[in-house]
């Protein structure tokens, strides 16, 4: 069993920062591709930003500039570093990732909440 369990979220006020984290437990020999992607009206899920297991890294067209993702390999950990944060970018946050299992899968997160607002 793999779980996926976000935290970071919060209010916060138009220009400042936040910095969501992500960590992946349970059975598994190996974690690949981690992202993150906004949930949208009608279930969607928009890509905020992705790494690979070397760290290499792609972002929304929104948040470039803005926000840069990284990840602690040795402990199996995404991160999400929000800065000049605007009211549009409000919305639960999830977590994905590519995993190394009882086969190759993607797993998610439940999200965690982000709140811009004055």
């Amino acid at each position: 069993q793999v779980q996926l369990v976000e935290s970071g979220g919060g209010l916060v006020q138009p220009g400042g920062s936040l910095r969501l984290s992500c960590v992946v437990s349970g059975s598994f020999f190996d974690i690949y591709a981690m992202g993150w992607y906004r949930r949208a009206p009608g279930n969607q899920r928009d890509l905020v930003a992705t790494i690979t297991r070397r760290g290499n890294a792609a972002y929304g067209d929104s948040v470039k500039g803005r926000f840069t993702i990284s990840r602690d390999n040795a402990k199996s950990t995404v991160f999400l570093q929000m800065d000049r944060l605007k009211p549009n970018d409000t919305g639960v946050y999830l977590c994905k990732a590519r995993v190394g299992s009882d086969g190759l899968a993607d797993y998610w997160g439940q999200g965690t909440q982000v709140t811009v607002s004055s």
